[in-house]
């Protein structure tokens, strides 16, 4: 067996862990991430919500209960967070736009209006007025996304079909990373002679510079351009996540992807090390401090059998709101069920009460009280608590 030793381990490659990873990285720490595989943000819209309910996610954290996630890091804390990610994000040449101090609205591929907060710039346009003209661009045989369903809601719109010989939306990407087919594309919208003010278009315009493909695209036609997120597989999702995973490469963090936690091994109130799940050699990650960002229920940080709810790698006691039976309210598409309040209660250092291990700091959707769905806060909330997180982290490690 193979021994690897670390200043801290997160365990858990989702935006959460990957920004903590990044924060304790920054500070100089020797750091190394661990994940079974690519994790649930890459089903996303890309955008990160931070608190949907209200104009102002800031003003919505403060109504929020003391022991919410985001009353733990601080209307402060939320605000550095998001601007410490704004910054990653210009590193990793995929800019996003927005401030925690107002909402912000996109369309969706049915038409109607999401409310988010920090969008990729390639969507920064996409709060269309009512008064404007819009012209929806679709592609022959692409599924999931529905021009006419978006123009039904403004009086003002069209739509027009481009065939670029594939019918998905990895195949379409993987199309606009080429410039000889984008200069096509611009070709056939110059032809278009579109009189409409704005021009929507699925989220499918490269993965290596979306951004850049727009601006080319908007200045050859002079109008404004911006994507709409599609149905999962999500290209602005895959984006975010392989952004992100490259500036931690790019940093310097050592990656165990592909690899989930078999055994974990401690001494006293301190966890030491822990072993992979691999089919060859084994291999021990060990580490003065560990943080843990596995999710909650989608990703298999929680697992829920029918008389409980565990936590999967550290077996730390989990918070669930009252018996099986009253998990579920009655309308199951209605916001609020008890089940999401479900994770592991943290103190205001971000380590897991009732819990022994010193070491120990927990971050992301695996917090009990989140509520994600009602509050719509799954992006932001990650952000916010990746950093927190490390941050009592780095304390411990000075």
């Amino acid at each position: 067996m193979s021994t690897h030793e670390y200043d801290a381990v997160v365990v858990g490659g989702g935006v959460s862990g990957i920004i903590a990873c990044l924060k304790l990285n920054s500070r100089g720490f020797k750091t190394a991430l661990i994940s079974r595989g690519d994790p649930a943000c890459c089903l996303s819209t890309g955008c990160i919500d931070v608190f949907s309910r209200t104009d102002s996610p800031l003003d919505g954290i403060r109504g929020l209960p003391p022991e919410h996630p985001y009353s733990l890091v601080g209307r402060k804390g939320v605000a550095d967070a998001l601007s410490y990610f704004l910054t990653v994000m210009d590193e990793a040449g995929l800019p996003y736009e927005g401030s925690p101090r107002k909402n912000r609205r996109i369309l969706t591929p049915i038409g109607n209006q999401k409310t988010t907060c920090l969008v990729p710039k390639t969507m920064a346009d996409a709060d269309v007025p009512g008064s404007e003209h819009l012209q929806v661009i679709s592609f022959k045989g692409l599924k999931d996304f529905y021009p006419s369903y978006i123009t039904s809601r403004f009086r003002n719109s069209a739509f027009s079909v481009y065939d670029a010989g594939v019918a998905t939306t990895l195949g379409i990407a993987a199309l606009f990373d080429r410039a000889a087919f984008v200069d096509s594309f611009i070709d056939w919208l110059k032809r278009l002679e579109i009189p409409h003010d704005r021009v929507a278009i699925p989220a499918v315009l490269g993965m290596n510079d979306p951004a850049g493909v727009l601006e080319k695209v908007s200045r050859a036609i002079g109008k404004k351009v911006f994507e709409i997120p599609t149905l999962p597989p999500s290209i602005p999702g895959l984006r975010l996540f392989r952004a992100l995973k490259r500036v931690l490469q790019n940093r310097g963090a050592h990656l165990y992807w592909g690899k989930g936690v078999a055994s974990v091994e401690s001494q006293g109130k301190r966890i030491e090390a822990v072993t992979l799940a691999t089919t060859g050699r084994s291999a021990r990650v060990q580490g003065r401090a560990f943080i843990l960002a596995t999710g909650s229920f989608v990703s298999g940080g929680l697992f829920a059998s029918r008389d409980c709810v565990r936590e999967t790698v550290f077996g730390l006691p989990v918070f669930v709101p009252g018996e099986r039976k009253d998990w579920f309210n009655t309308d199951f598409f209605s916001d609020g069920h008890a089940i999401e309040r479900s994770g592991i209660r943290v103190d205001r250092t971000f380590r897991p009460e009732d819990c022994r291990f010193e070491n120990l700091f927990v971050c992301g959707s695996i917090l009990a009280g989140c509520e994600i769905m009602r509050n719509q806060c799954g992006h932001g909330l990650a952000v916010a608590t990746g950093t927190a997180a490390a941050g009592r982290c780095a304390e411990e490690l000075s």
